[in-house]
């Protein structure tokens, strides 16, 4: 059978046309948001990181926004959109940073330095000799980098919140236990507390017992779960509770929710309402 070199050559444009379709789509669904994207030429990570802002509805340059800043870039920002234009009167600057497209960075990111990059569910045999989170990097261009810009390009109020999903929930909690006068608002929406063997917990949990009285500021902490999780979650889930509840100080309030039947990917769009809600309730006070 004699084989047309034409056809072949259509063929493989065809693939190559597919493939750049496909890697083009990728890249605008998760690193073009439809806000004002910035890039960060940041020292502290060595990289160009991508900015996602959100101002409200008419914005005034001489008026002060409270802060929220998110680690998930597009991942549920639509709904963030939508809650912030129905519950928030005076308006608010939300700040999303996504993961690196060219490169798995989000654990890299995310993950406490005491706890290990991989954090998939299934048993890992000893001895592990796996990479260890930077979170405390990703912290650092936070503080010294991404926050400086803003104030410095914005008029900010003293009310901040950082919220993150997953392993975003689990930086979250280790911001909250590292560096807690950053913020005064911490949304945790199905934290990643689990890995390696519930360090994340148990790092916060000496912060409870320690550190707590040290907070400059009343703070607020919302953590969610989605009923439908996988075990591990729900039971670091149900210990992060328990510590908070044993660990109580006029300093830190909380709240905690568990959406029935919801799966991981289905609780964050479940629980910003909530969250957003109760913080209001809490700097109102």
């Amino acid at each position: 059978m004699k084989i047309n070199k034409s056809h072949i050559i259509t063929f493989c444009l065809v693939i190559a046309l597919v493939g750049v379709i496909t890697l083009t789509a990728r890249y605008n669904d998760h690193y073009v948001s439809s806000f004002m994207d910035i890039t960060i030429e940041s020292n502290v990570l060595n990289e160009s990181r991508k900015v996602f802002i959100r101002l409200p509805e008419n914005f005034d340059s001489n008026k002060a926004y409270p802060l929220i800043i998110r680690t998930d870039g597009n991942f549920n920002l639509t709904k963030w959109d939508a809650v912030l234009n129905e519950h928030t009167k005076n308006g608010v600057i939300l700040v999303s940073i996504p993961n690196q497209f060219w490169e798995f960075t989000r654990n890299r990111d995310l993950v406490p330095p005491y706890a290990r990059q991989d954090v998939n569910t299934d048993a890992r045999p000893e001895p592990n000799f796996e990479a260890r989170g930077e979170a405390d990097k990703f912290l650092q261009f936070i503080e010294i980098e991404l926050l400086p810009y803003l104030s410095s390009n914005y008029k900010l109020t003293d009310d901040r919140i950082l919220s993150g999903f997953s392993a975003g929930g689990s930086f979250v909690l280790y911001t909250l236990h590292t560096k807690p006068e950053l913020f005064n608002g911490y949304f945790a929406f199905s934290p990643a507390a689990w890995y390696d063997d519930m360090t994340v917990v148990k790092h916060f949990t000496d912060f409870l017992q320690t550190s707590l009285h040290e907070l400059h500021r009343p703070t607020y902490l919302y953590i969610s779960v989605g009923g439908a999780e996988h075990p591990l979650m729900l039971n670091a889930f149900n210990e992060l509770e328990d510590t908070l509840t044993v660990n109580r100080n006029d300093r830190l309030e909380w709240h905690s929710t568990i959406n029935a039947h919801a799966e991981h990917s289905e609780n964050p769009a479940l629980s910003v309402e909530s969250a957003l809600t109760r913080y209001n309730k809490f700097i109102e006070k």
